[in-house]
C-alpha cells in the first residue's frame, strides 16, 4: 500500500491547474499581467471622423497580455460613452484624452508609459 492517500498523477493535476504557465507562480501569487502592463507604450490620441464627430483611440496594449474587451468595457462605463474594441485598439467616442490618463493609472498602468497626444 502507498503512503499517499491519492495517486501521483491526480496531484500533478492540481498542482498543474493551481500554477501560472507563464511564470510558474501559483496563480494568487502571479505577476505576469503586471509585467506586462509595466513593458506597453500606450498611445491616446484623437481622430476626426466623419460629420466632424471625435473619437479618442488607445494604441499599444497588447491584446495577448491583457483583456481589451474587459478594457474598453471598464473605460466606457466610467466615461459614460459609446465605443468599440478592433483590431488591437480601443476606440471611444468623443473626446477623452486627458481623463484616459488617470482611469489608465488606476488600472495599473504606469503613468509613464501613458502618451497623450495633442
Amino acid at each position: 500500500m502507498t503512503k499517499y492517500k491519492y495517486p501521483l498523477t491526480i496531484l500533478i493535476d492540481v498542482l498543474e491547474d493551481e500554477l501560472c504557465m507563464v511564470c510558474g507562480l501559483p496563480q494568487d501569487l502571479c505577476v505576469c499581467e503586471e509585467i506586462a502592463k509595466e513593458e506597453q507604450i500606450i498611445r491616446v490620441f484623437l481622430e476626426k471622423r466623419r460629420y466632424g464627430k471625435s473619437y479618442t483611440l488607445v494604441t499599444g496594449i497588447d491584446p495577448n497580455e491583457v483583456d481589451l474587451g474587459g478594457l474598453a468595457k471598464k473605460l466606457k462605463s466610467k466615461l459614460a460613452c459609446g465605443g468599440t474594441q478592433k483590431e488591437g485598439r480601443i476606440e471611444l467616442q468623443g473626446d477623452h484624452r486627458y481623463k484616459i490618463k488617470q482611469i489608465l493609472e488606476d488600472f495599473g498602468f504606469p503613468g509613464t508609459n501613458i502618451e497623450v497626444q495633442l
